[in-house]
């Protein structure tokens, strides 16, 4: 099953339709659209000159000001007393901020601050040059710049899908075909590397070295962690997954924050039953090959990818424990942390026992 890149694009939106398609290859914007494993792989953009970079520092407690200072920079001709401003609170990795001028929010920058101390989760100069390849295949928006704690990109209209429209099979066509297109990319041609356990390893290190003594009873032991994250190694890497070029950050809006209260349970009985999930397999598979594909095929994609939910759970435990030590953002990590671990350990005895078809 899919890995992660050198690095993931946390936050990052990921869009269903676009205005034109990718200029390098023959995606088609409608429903009718299949990926298509032989397009042309256009060039890898270049690492710094592609995009401008400013010696600017934005407040991660006071973004207004820094964020205005680089509006001026992209949109000089824009007056800075016109600016209007959004806030979005739904990321929990990085804060943003949306610039613009005209209510449509037609021309719209949006600012992009790295959260506390996330260089210790994602590798920044790789994350640039994956939203310039994510760009060139018209699966991103534009980068307009970097700065030294973030970045700048565009916003692009649209409505931000919750469990219940993703549920739709309509919809969740359209989200599988564009997966299954970002899954065929190779920078410049070459397969992408699998970074999954290494990057759970880094992550493991971090927990066990800087925050295992502060780690709440709820999570448990290190001794327990590294038992099952080498467990998962050996099981996952016996199931002959191919490596690709992933998003690694897709959620939906399936967890609720509330100010006041922090993080709700995660509601995992909006996990996709067997039968949902099957269908949604057979249009991935059938858009990356182009032709029908048989039962066996869904139902070995079934069993990797149910197999490597675990490692998800996994990681991103690993991850809320690491923010939950860092992070200035107001979201309870260490409940999040819990409740992926939970998850990991209720599911892994039946999806242990699931076979790889004959």
């Amino acid at each position: 099953m899919a890995v992660p890149p050198s690095a993931s694009l946390p936050c990052s939106p990921f869009y269903l339709r676009r205005q034109a398609p990718c200029p390098q290859c023959s995606w088609g914007m409608e429903e009718k659209a299949v990926a298509s494993a032989s397009c042309r792989e256009p060039p890898l953009p270049a690492r710094a000159a592609a995009v401008p970079c400013f010696g600017i520092s934005v407040d991660q407690d006071d973004i207004l000001p820094g964020a205005l200072r680089l509006i001026r920079e992209l949109r000089p001709h824009w007056k800075s007393e016109q600016v209007r401003t959004k806030r979005f609170t739904d990321g929990i990795t990085n804060k943003l901020v949306a610039c613009y001028v005209e209510e449509d929010m037609r021309d719209c920058v949006l600012v992009r601050v790295y959260g506390e101390r996330t260089e210790l989760l994602v590798d920044r100069e790789n994350e640039v040059i994956n939203f310039q390849l994510l760009r060139a295949h018209g699966c991103a928006p534009k980068l307009y710049c970097t700065f030294q704690n973030g970045l700048c990109y565009e916003y692009m209209q649209g409505m931000a899908l919750g469990p219940e429209h993703i549920r739709e099979p309509r919809l969740f066509r359209l989200i599988a075909l564009e997966m299954a297109k970002i899954h065929t990319i190779h920078a410049n041609g070459s397969l992408p590397k699998p970074v999954l356990w290494h990057k759970m390893h880094n992550y493991f290190m971090l927990v066990k070295n800087e925050i295992n003594p502060s780690l709440s009873a709820d999570v448990p032991k290190v001794e327990v962690l590294e038992q099952e994250m080498a467990w998962l190694k050996e099981h996952l890497s016996k199931l002959d997954s191919p490596v690709v070029f992933c998003h690694n950050d897709l959620l939906c809006k399936n967890i609720i924050y509330d100010s006041a209260k922090g993080v709700n349970e995660v509601d995992y009985c909006l996990y996709p039953a067997r039968e949902t999930q099957l269908q949604w397999l057979r249009y991935y598979l059938q858009a990356q090959k182009e032709t029908a594909v048989t039962p066996r095929e869904v139902e070995r994609l079934y069993v990797q990818v149910n197999k490597f939910a675990l490692a998800s759970h996994f990681f991103w435990a690993l991850w809320a424990l690491i923010q939950n030590q860092y992070s200035t953002i107001n979201f309870d990590f260490l409940r999040y942390a819990v409740i992926r671990f939970n998850q990991y350990f209720k599911v892994k005895p039946q999806v242990s026992a699931l076979e790889m078809p004959k």
